[in-house]
């Protein structure tokens, strides 16, 4: 990657589209390798100024509107409960306005750079409501004067609650302390957020509430001091322990792998190629990512949150808490794709503020909790992550903390023709125009594309990914021609959020499309997959044609997925049919990778069975 400009795969850029597809996708995959993304690396300095005024102002915001926190002393403000509170405040601000994670470049946000705040306060644009069909008054696709009230009232509420001052209304609260914030406040912004939830689900996940709202709630609802700060330190802990147990999969290591290579500070071409087997032939994750992934990473996000937890000397405590910090400061180091940095700030300073500044010798340490809160504690930290690891399709990955873990439902979208995506700027109210639009006033056409279509191959050098291209070759007879793109990308334009959850781009938002852009069959065609489960190998996909609804399900092993070269040597995955729309033919090749395919054995639905249509999606 050089400073100011992008790094461009060794082709002619003018003969690009003219190379067959699975062509490009190699040539982009190696590329990928070389140099990531290619984005240039000033675009990392865009990312260090933002945290670094993330963390001054969230400091300034909180210190000026709080009574008891002076600028003249702020080296005591670090055992504040309630500094902890409003920058967990900030964070959530930041995050719903779109001004953190999901921000700038590395999320495909150009011009304009964020997206949140830009279509949910604006009527029209679409939303995605998690349970249309089961919740009353929440059908439609469409944000209406009460979805941007409701949108403007809680961040006007996240505003007000900057400016308060802390109440002394805990029992036990540290002597001199600035108080916490009042149980109203907090009260009221969680039902917000939850009613919220039940119409978009995408404000919803983007405020983090998984994160936030339990560790907020404990300091609303509990009347003991101790038992909110033990409570926050298990809500942490399992956050942590959840995504390291959700990496524990082949596709994690994928990840590690891609991150590495796009680290914009690895300039190291040694490193780049001991992250893969054997470039340019095996580019699968090499032992040296393996390592990496499930020592450095996994193992980490394990052990370490159960030390901080349990461990009853300062020392080891400590020892823990520059290992997470060592953690996180990796993983903003890489600049990863949806830039989640705030919240590794932010979480670091919990681990400071958690453990150093309340040790578990002092009287916080789990075995100090009033006994009958602990399983309450417990099942609202762990609800969510057993449902998402055991039935993925009911949660967003966000929930179930798969963060980064390479198994996350996703999308992959294709066109027909460049008419047909343009009908996407032409058709739908919303505040950015498609990706390649943004991008081709910086760089052209031609360059533009490669980098969408740089997208696609990156999303192939995941397991999924190459599960995604081996159906649209079964479904699209014109691979070479089509266009395609990755559906994260295209749920920032549509939406104005994405972080990697597939449910916010699956049958909700191709029929809100389709309600709008009036495609005939074939003309979009969206290969959707969900999470792998866990204990079971076998991954559910879908086949959605705009115009018909969902038109095949099945499902295909990771092993196979994982196993195989990203650029689809062999012609493809072996997948397993198990219900086709009635009278549906696929246009595509037939059997990609001759013999490796279950047959065919699906059984056909009548056109009428009201399951044909739209398949039961996944929820919040």
């Amino acid at each position: 990657m050089a400073y100011r400009t992008a790094e461009l795969p060794p082709v002619d850029i003018d003969e690009f589209a003219h190379i067959p597809f699975m062509e490009r996708m190699k040539l982009l995959q190696l590329h990928w390798v070389e140099s990531g993304f290619g984005t240039p690396r000033q675009t990392a300095m865009f990312y260090v100024w933002k945290i670094f005024f993330y963390a001054l102002f969230g400091l300034i915001v909180a210190g000026a509107f709080t009574a008891g926190l002076e600028f003249n002393d702020i080296g005591g403000w670090w055992n504040e409960p309630i500094l902890y509170q409003k920058l967990m405040i900030w964070t959530v601000l930041l995050e719903i306005l779109g001004l953190a994670a999901t921000c700038g470049p590395m999320a495909f946000h150009f011009d304009p750079i964020i997206g949140q705040s830009l279509y949910w306060w604006q009527n029209d644009t679409i939303r995605i409501p998690p349970y249309p069909k089961q919740l009353p008054f929440t059908a439609g696709n469409r944000r209406t004067p009460w979805d941007t009230g409701l949108y403007k009232l809680i961040v006007f509420w996240l505003v007000m609650m900057l400016f308060l001052s802390g109440t002394d209304s805990m029992e036990g609260l540290p002597e001199g302390s600035a108080g916490v914030l009042p149980s109203w406040a907090i009260i009221t912004y969680a039902c917000l957020i939850g009613l919220m939830g039940l119409r978009d689900k995408c404000v919803f996940l983007a405020s983090r509430p998984e994160q936030y709202v339990p560790t907020l709630l404990c300091f609303a609802l509990f009347t003991d001091f101790a038992d909110a700060i033990i409570a926050a330190k298990i809500f942490i802990c399992i956050v942590w322990i959840g995504a390291g147990v959700s990496k524990l999969q082949h596709g994690f290591s994928c990840t590690v792998a891609i991150m590495l290579q796009n680290t914009p500070w690895n300039v190291f071409p040694k490193l780049r190629m001991a992250s893969v087997r054997d470039y340019p032939n095996d580019i699968r994750p090499s032992k040296f990512t393996h390592f990496m992934a499930h020592v450095g990473g996994t193992t980490c996000e394990i052990v370490v949150p159960l030390t901080l937890l349990f461990s009853p000397w300062p020392w080891l405590t400590w020892l823990a808490i520059i290992s997470i910090w060592m953690l996180h400061l990796f993983i903003i180091s890489t600049i990863p794709l949806a830039v989640p940095l705030e919240w590794n700030v932010f979480f670091m300073f919990c681990a400071g503020f958690l453990f150093a500044g309340f040790p578990a010798g002092d009287g916080y340490g789990v075995w100090d909790m009033t006994p009958w809160l602990l399983i309450p504690v417990l099942i609202v930290g762990l609800g969510g992550i057993v449902l998402g690891a055991f039935k993925p399709q009911h949660v967003s990955f966000l929930i179930g903390m798969k963060q980064y873990a390479g198994n996350w439902a996703s999308t992959t979208w294709s066109f027909s023709d460049r008419e047909k995506e343009d009908r996407l700027n032409e058709r739908i109210v919303k505040a950015a125009d498609n990706q390649i639009d943004q991008l081709e006033p910086l760089f052209g056409r031609e360059i533009s594309e490669i980098f969408m279509e740089k997208a696609i191959a990156f999303r192939m050098m995941h397991p999924m990914g190459r599960a995604h291209i081996t159906l649209h070759m079964r479904h699209n007879a014109d691979m070479d021609y089509r266009v395609l793109r990755e559906g994260e990308f295209i749920s920032n334009t549509l939406t104005g959020w994405n972080f990697g959850d597939g449910h916010c781009h699956d049958e909700r938002l191709v029929e809100a499309v389709q309600e709008r852009c009036q495609y005939e069959p074939g003309e979009l065609v969206v290969v959707f997959t969900e999470s792998q489960p866990m204990f079971d190998k076998k991954v559910q996909y879908r086949v959605i044609d705009a115009a018909l609804g969902t038109v095949e399900k099945g499902w295909y092993h990771n092993d196979h997925a994982a196993h195989e070269q990203p650029w689809l040597p062999n012609g493809g995955i072996p997948h397993t049919i198990t219900w086709t729309r009635e009278g549906y033919v696929p246009r595509g090749v037939p059997y990609p990778g001759e013999g490796k395919f279950v047959p065919f054995d699906a059984t056909p639905v009548a056109a009428d069975d009201p399951d044909s249509d739209r398949v039961a999606v996944a929820g919040t």
